[in-house]
């Protein structure tokens, strides 16, 4: 089946190195220290960057942090419920953006 997305793709990421080194270099670096275990665990971080990918619905990136979660011990329902959290503050940024709504409108209808 032809999609916008082509999975395969995922596995072509490192070619974006391939007009600046360097600053693939430098992306590279921060990404590792980024994803390192820390305050949080490599798992806690790998749920979380799943959350991110559905926020900004990446499906490249969706892929590779359900695997990631897979690899790093997470299951099924852990991973749903970070997908309900990024889900639930999406629905939350967009209700809160009506206070902007409605501030225009009251000012409008005067």
């Amino acid at each position: 089946m032809e999609t916008y997305y082509h999975p395969a793709d995922l596995g072509k990421f490192s070619e974006m190195g391939k007009g600046n080194p360097e600053l693939w270099q430098k992306f590279m670096s921060y990404y590792s220290a980024v994803f390192a275990e820390g305050a949080l665990s490599e798992r806690e971080k790998a749920l979380i960057a799943l959350a991110v990918a559905h926020a900004v619905q990446c499906p490249y990136c969706i892929d590779a942090y359900t695997q990631a979660c897979l690899e790093k011990g997470s299951n099924v329902e852990e991973m749903t419920e970070a997908v309900h959290v990024a889900c639930a503050i999406r629905g939350g940024a967009s209700l809160v953006h009506g206070v902007q709504m409605r501030n225009v409108a009251g000012k409008l209808s005067m």
